[in-house]
């Protein structure tokens, strides 16, 4: 099986290194990664276990036919990918591998193989080719994007079962990515902003802007006629507080690593694209709109 991955950071280039043992992978990324990759090999550390990798990667991608092409980039460079590289994409299986929501509608302009993803791990920088896993959230999810499921998506989750990433597919795919970016729009900017990990923020100061931010996303999820797992916003906060947050409690988000490191957050595709849709529905969004702009504020003060 031939898989390629195209803007492989802290995620792309763990997946790459997990899967490399059992498929021929090759990750398209920034040069110093690289670079390093090529000179001393991929060191994980963490809960996947601690192990050197070693799997071609560079800038470009080679030629030649894919059976899987994986998107792992920030979301706000999902179009610039996709335009890019769609001259690869031929008969290949596109899986978005990302954080937030409409990467799949973005991909699927550009191709009618999309495969709708949702990984709930952490991964935080150690070097230019080191990563550490921090946390496990759950499964990774896989199905053919809006709905449905076929062989394309079991293969690719026995796959990465296979290679140590427990894996599992949906019939509703759009649900489970909907319900991570609840997750994220809850977690990740506020812990960025506060500075804190995940299981700071079920102090009651911090549920309640969580609780507005839900209630407010979950509005816009029945506009739009996703159907998530919890049938209500508060069933969500319950399942969030019991479920999610326990395993991932000693996380630092994403953002909150993105800010110290002087990268620009996905935001905008988070909060920001809940936003966006309230707008779309005449449904009012101001805590997620708080949180976008004190996002923006926390990244023009680094």
């Amino acid at each position: 099986m031939r898989i390629l991955i195209l803007g492989a950071g802290a995620v792309g280039l763990t997946v790459a290194a997990m899967l490399s043992e059992h498929a021929e992978v090759y990750a398209v990324c920034r040069k110093r990664y690289a670079d390093a990759i090529s000179a001393d090999g991929f060191v994980m550390t963490g809960i996947w276990g601690e192990k050197t990798c070693r799997f071609p990667c560079g800038e470009s991608a080679p030629a030649g036919s894919w059976d899987y092409i994986i998107i792992s980039t920030k979301s706000a460079a999902t179009r610039e990918i996709c335009e890019k590289y769609h001259h690869l994409f031929g008969d290949a299986e596109i899986v978005s591998l990302q954080n937030g929501i409409g990467n799949e509608e973005i991909i699927g302009e550009y191709t009618s193989h999309v495969i709708g993803a949702m990984i709930i791990t952490g991964f935080e920088w150690r070097g230019d080719n080191a990563v550490f896993v921090s946390v496990d959230g759950g499964k990774t999810m896989f199905g053919r994007f809006p709905k449905g499921t076929d062989d394309a998506a079991r293969k690719l989750s026995v796959l990465f079962n296979a290679s140590g990433i427990r894996s599992d597919v949906s019939s509703d795919i759009k649900s489970v990515v909907w319900s991570k970016a609840f997750y994220s729009c809850s977690l990740n900017p506020l812990g960025a902003v506060m500075e804190c990990p995940y299981g700071e923020l079920r102090k009651a100061p911090a549920w309640n802007i969580i609780t507005n931010i839900v209630s407010e996303a979950f509005a816009i999820s029945k506009a739009e006629g996703v159907e998530l797992p919890q049938k209500s916003a508060s069933a969500y906060l319950d399942f969030l507080m019991q479920e999610k947050i326990p395993p991932t409690a000693k996380h630092y988000s994403s953002m909150y690593q993105d800010i110290i490191s002087g990268r620009l957050t996905e935001v905008d595709y988070m909060n920001g694209a809940i936003v966006k849709l309230g707008r779309k529905h005449g449904i009012a969004t101001p805590v997620n709109e708080m949180m976008v702009n004190l996002t923006h504020f926390k990244e023009e003060l680094r």
